[in-house]
């Protein structure tokens, strides 16, 4: 007898509740499941089910094989997709949530590969900076900057991106150049509204952490506004180097406190669940996971001049 057939007919028989919601479920006859759950209990030498007129319930050896059958039914599931996802032609449409100003600077110059790559997916790119109900929305597929992704949901790191201190030439030849995290509360600072502790600043230094409560003269729900003012000598900022890597390497803006680590956020792909997970999902995981192997925003830890 086919144990995997077993497991599944099972299975199938405690997800509804019933031998007769098995039977719509599996396209089997009544007696064609008793008869698998009858052999499975046999060869076990247990019983898996107690049965009456009225109800259907597990027993303890019941409850304890319904858990592991569904897990190895769910990683059976898992090694087929993988395997047939490398020889499949993936087609379908993709709906994407992508946060606002990452996904202009480093994704929309993706989708045009992908898309040449994969000539039969269609995608559905949004746009935005609020967390998304997958499921409720109905996305495939997000991509969230943080310091860990919602464990309700299944994840991929792609890369990683570290909050830095900065301000542009001019600000520090004017103001000076802050030595500790301390200084900076005596300078104008450009604030991200939706930071973390919001006007405490949090470094990892020398001398262990250090937290500075900074006094922002402009606040900002939106990075490229904070950005663009620190670009025009309005005070330090801290972004995401995915944002300022350019404007650093060019000398546009220039680091401060190299010294001492803020906070690093990893840059995860997600989705609902594992468990069948589309081929074109897939692909598009593997794709964005191999254009960024080797991130562009990323910069050296030297010492800052001004």
């Amino acid at each position: 007898m086919d144990r995997t057939l077993e497991m599944s007919v099972f299975t199938a028989v405690v997800d509804a509740g019933s031998f007769v919601g098995a039977v719509d479920a599996l396209r089997m006859s009544k007696a064609a499941v008793s008869r698998h759950v009858d052999s499975l209990e046999q060869r076990l030498g247990v019983r898996l089910l107690q049965r009456t007129t009225r109800r259907l319930s597990l027993t303890e050896e019941g409850r304890l094989f319904y858990q592991r059958s569904k897990e190895i039914l769910v990683s059976l599931d898992d090694a087929e997709s993988e395997v047939t996802s490398r020889t499949q032609e993936p087609s379908g449409l993709i709906r994407v949530n992508v946060p606002l100003t990452f996904g202009i600077m480093h994704l929309a110059p993706l989708w045009g590969a992908f898309m040449e790559t994969h000539p039969q997916v269609d995608l559905d790119i949004t746009l935005n900076d609020r967390v998304v109900d997958l499921v409720d929305e109905g996305y495939d597929l997000a991509v969230r900057i943080s310091i860990l992704p919602d464990s309700s949901l299944v994840c991929r790191k792609l890369a990683a991106t570290e909050m830095l201190a900065c301000a542009s030439p001019g600000y520090l030849s004017r103001h000076g150049i802050p030595a500790h995290p301390k200084e900076l509360a005596a300078h104008r600072v450009v604030a991200y509204s939706h930071l973390a502790g919001r006007d405490e600043w949090k470094f990892e230094g020398p001398d262990g952490e250090v937290v500075v409560r900074t006094r922002a003269r402009v606040y900002s729900n939106n990075g490229d506004t904070c950005r663009a003012i620190g670009l025009r000598d309005g005070g330090i900022i801290l972004q995401p180097s995915f944002m300022i890597g350019e404007d650093l390497k060019r000398g546009d803006l220039v680091r401060i406190l190299p010294d001492y680590r803020s906070v690093e956020l990893g840059i995860y792909a997600v989705y609902p669940s594992r468990k069948q997970l589309p081929i074109k999902v897939r692909r598009l995981v593997d794709f964005l996971s191999d254009a960024f192997l080797k991130p562009a925003w990323a910069v050296t830890h030297s010492r800052s001049q001004a």
